[in-house]
């Protein structure tokens, strides 16, 4: 198990992961950082929790949104009647590459949550 720190809103939280995925999960770090700035950004104060929570809330909805456009995707190559175009072709091809992604975000996000909710229970108990 490899161990980094990850900063969200300017406060570092070491957080371990998997040998090899230290690169990926300070990718997904900064992705909930750079949500958390833009909550912060207006200047008023929101309590870690609050933010925490804003903050899934807006990896959830783009979450959603690609599910949307993934199933858009879907729907059409599947009312393309030649199987032969090589348009239709493409789209299959993207169709499957955005549905392992985005299984492999929704894993990610899973890991990140529970890691986020360990962190906010440890600042809770400080």
């Amino acid at each position: 198990m490899a161990q980094i720190v990850i900063t969200i809103n300017s406060r570092e939280y070491a957080v371990a992961c998997d040998d090899g995925q230290e690169r990926y999960m300070l990718q997904l770090a900064r992705i909930l950082d750079e949500k958390a700035r833009q909550l912060t950004a207006g200047g008023g104060q929101i309590n870690e929790n609050m933010l925490l929570a804003m903050v899934g809330l807006l990896v959830a909805d783009e979450l959603m949104e690609a599910r949307k456009e993934l199933s858009a995707l879907k729907d059409d190559a599947n009312q393309r009647t030649n199987p032969q175009d090589k348009h239709v072709t493409d789209h299959v091809s993207e169709t499957a590459d955005l549905h392992m992604l985005d299984g492999e975000i929704a894993v990610a996000l899973n890991e990140v949550t529970a890691q986020i909710k360990m962190l906010a229970n440890e600042i809770k108990s400080m």
